[in-house]
């Protein structure tokens, strides 16, 4: 099932918003590879944050927070990884977090998320 284009650029940019909102600046969105996508990449003080965007019109079925799965984890993973071989961005503490956005509602920033 595709999902709907609209819907997750909107989801994107409320996220990139709060983000910047917050001290973020961007480095890329939707970044591609051969192993998958990170929706958004920021810098927030020292830190090079990769951001996975989770919008859902409402909390049935868990809401925003149960679409991430341990496989969904995992595939970001593997592609963080090969944008660290391929772009080089030096010596950088780096961490994967998540924003979080439920219908209308303010969006919420999970950091560190690990699984």
């Amino acid at each position: 099932m595709r999902l709907n284009h609209k819907q997750g650029c909107a989801g994107e940019d409320a996220a990139l918003a709060f983000l910047q909102a917050q001290g973020c600046k961007l480095i890329a969105r939707n970044w591609h590879c051969p192993f998958g996508e990170i929706d958004l990449i920021v810098k927030h003080g020292k830190i090079l944050v990769f951001v996975e965007v989770r919008y859902r019109r409402s909390q049935a079925f868990g809401g925003a927070i149960a679409s991430i799965t341990p496989a969904k984890l995992a595939k970001l993973n593997r592609t963080i990884d090969y944008y660290l071989q391929t772009q080089q961005p030096g010596n950088i503490p780096c961490r994967l977090d998540a924003v979080l956005i439920e219908g209308g509602s303010t969006p919420v920033w999970l950091t560190n998320i690990t699984g």
